[in-house]
């Protein structure tokens, strides 16, 4: 029987897309393989956002090709993309697709293979992934996905509710919804529709017990968004918001037409709806012509807001951005800055899980092992817990009885 692993690399559109070919290539009879060393096929899901995902890329096909040169290798990926011709020079790679062959990718292997015995699908992960959206319409300075991944395209919304259904009816409590640029899901169907209708949709549907939403852009935030994200006994109370950065000049020169004040409305009324969400930011650090001013002001932002975390990106240049010909801030001070944000986050999201001391959370079981399982709340906590009988997918109950700076501790009560 075939083995196959998938390495995935970047956002969670590539985990979503991983999710669906797992459970594609498990349905015709391929056997999914954790051990590198053990695997016929390695599908390598590349991302190109930054110089450090590129080459993480390279050294994990290096490791390949070092480690189990039996092995086909079949690429695709943003940086696939972007770099065809350098990876079509390596011997074991056996297929290559765009990101427009995305779609076809698992029949194409499949009948290239030909028919294999039926195998037992095993969950990719305890959470399903759904792509309902894919490219994106905007043109950030900084930013090369547009041109790797296209336009904006929505999936019907009657495809979303059916391949959502197949996957409860999977044994999956929890959907996680991804798109490039999930906000503008439904713009480009017809007749148009929007996120908040999608959602709609989904909270319908039995059996379905948590749907959690993937980065959303505050440019797009209307009160009337925040209220159906917020008043939804189904929708996980994590809302993570692509804010880059908070000086308006440096967002002028991202290309982002927002400013600090708007963010600080849109954070201020997410706490006011919802005073037990996770709230987290991508924050971009060292963007051309950064000031210690522009990064004295958002780390006082950071600090003050109501956000219980923030992923840190110090600025990478991508060839073929406008911003990589801006005048570019030095990787020291990159560093340093990132740094500081990065220890910032740590402080305010101890003081965010310390705050459910004590407290009952709602969550899905995604991991167990023989001494400890864990749990992930609606609102974002990891929580560890003795070792349980509860399937993983399934919903429960956990006591948060321990908060340190490393773990949240706890056990399951219903």
């Amino acid at each position: 029987m075939t083995s196959f692993l998938i390495q995935n690399f970047g956002c969670r559109v590539n985990q979503a897309e991983a999710f669906g070919w797992a459970e594609e290539f498990q349905g015709r009879g391929l056997r999914l393989e954790k051990e590198l060393t053990r695997s016929d096929l390695i599908l390598v899901n590349s991302c190109t956002l930054t110089s450090r995902a590129d080459r993480d890329v390279r050294q994990f096909i290096k490791k390949v090709v070092r480690i189990n040169p039996r092995a086909r290798l079949i690429l695709t990926g943003c940086y696939v993309e972007r770099s065809r011709e350098e990876f079509g020079r390596i011997p074991q790679v056996w297929l290559i697709f765009s990101n427009g062959e995305k779609g076809s990718l698992a029949s194409e292997v499949l009948a290239r293979l030909g028919p294999g015995e039926k195998a037992q699908i095993l969950p990719y992960r305890s959470r399903a992934l759904l792509k309902v959206q894919d490219g994106c319409d905007y043109r950030c300075s900084f930013c090369i996905i547009p041109s790797v991944r296209g336009a904006s395209v929505s999936l019907e919304r009657a495809q979303v509710v059916a391949r959502a259904r197949t996957l409860v009816d999977r044994g999956y409590k929890e959907i996680v919804l991804s798109g490039i640029h999930l906000c503008s899901y439904g713009l480009d169907l017809g007749p148009e529709s929007s996120l908040p209708e999608l959602l709609r949709d989904l909270e319908k549907i039995d059996g379905l017990g948590l749907i959690r939403l993937s980065s959303l852009d505050p440019r797009f935030l209307k009160p009337e968004w925040l209220k159906c994200f917020t008043q939804s006994q189904k929708i996980c109370q994590h809302f993570h918001l692509s804010l880059q950065h908070t000086s308006r000049r440096i967002l002028d020169r991202m290309g982002r037409k927002i400013g600090q004040e708007d963010f600080r409305k849109i954070l201020a009324d997410f706490r006011q709806r919802s005073p037990e969400a996770a709230l987290g930011a991508d924050i971009i650090v060292g963007f051309p012509e950064e000031t210690d001013e522009d990064f004295r002001a958002m780390a006082g932002f950071l600090e003050e807001s109501p956000l219980t975390y923030f992923h840190v990106f110090p600025y990478s240049p991508r060839s073929g951005t406008a911003a990589a010909g801006f005048p570019q801030v030095n990787d020291k001070t990159k560093k340093e800055r990132s740094d500081l944000l990065r220890k910032l986050s740590k402080k305010k999201n101890l003081e965010f899980r310390k705050s459910f001391l004590g407290r009952n959370c709602r969550g899905v079981v995604i991991k167990r092992e023989k001494d400890r399982a864990e749990v992930l709340t609606s609102n974002y906590l990891k929580v560890i817990v003795p070792p349980t009988d509860t399937p993983a997918r399934e919903i429960v109950q956990v006591l948060i009885s321990r908060v340190d700076a490393g773990a949240t501790t706890g056990e399951i009560i219903a």
